[in-house]
């Protein structure tokens, strides 16, 4: 049995996730750095709107319930996608995919999601602001990673722009009704 204390065992996975582990990838160590952790922002938004997304679907009340219900089983399908190929992306540049609960809650970028809601407009429209700020966030990071030299990073995050772009699409489809 280990002897480690919580705080221990914290401390030496907070040093191993930000420890670059050897590649013969030819972008630049510093580089990598600074994409990693910047990929692992976005996994930790795409996780959080993936887990909304889940919330959405399980919570939803009122008219339109099973179009909007059925709508969100292939917008998560997506996004879980996307997580998959984000972080498989910063494990290939020498990182280390945070993606547990603990990681998520304390990188996401995201407001916290109400849990007080119910009805299906105001489920929409929630879920359309988590949307648009995991979208603008996406979308700077394809030019930061751009400027950082990795258009591989770049063109994999603008799949996920253009995803994120559609999805929000939809949803304020169902918002402009009768409008």
């Amino acid at each position: 049995m280990s002897s480690a204390k919580p705080r221990d065992i914290k401390d030496a996975n907070r040093k191993a996730a930000t420890r670059l582990y050897p590649t013969r990838n030819d972008i630049p160590e510093k580089q990598r750095e600074q994409i990693v952790a910047l990929m692992n922002a976005r996994l930790a938004e795409l996780i959080d709107l993936s887990l909304v997304i889940k919330q959405v679907h399980w919570n939803l009340k009122g008219l339109q319930f099973i179009g909007v219900h059925e709508m969100l089983d292939g917008f998560r399908a997506g996004i879980d996608g996307h997580v998959d190929e984000v972080a498989e992306r910063l494990v290939q540049l020498g990182g280390t995919a945070l993606g547990t609960t603990q990681s998520v809650s304390q990188n996401t970028s995201l407001e916290p999601y109400p849990t007080n809601i119910h009805k299906v407009v105001d489920h929409l429209k929630a879920l359309a602001d988590h949307y648009a700020a995991t979208g603008a966030a996406v979308r700077k990071s394809i030019d930061d990673t751009s400027e950082l030299g990795d258009e591989d990073t770049s063109d994999l995050l603008t799949g996920v722009s253009r995803t994120l772009d559609s999805n929000l699409w939809f949803i304020e489809a169902h918002l402009q009704e009768g409008e």
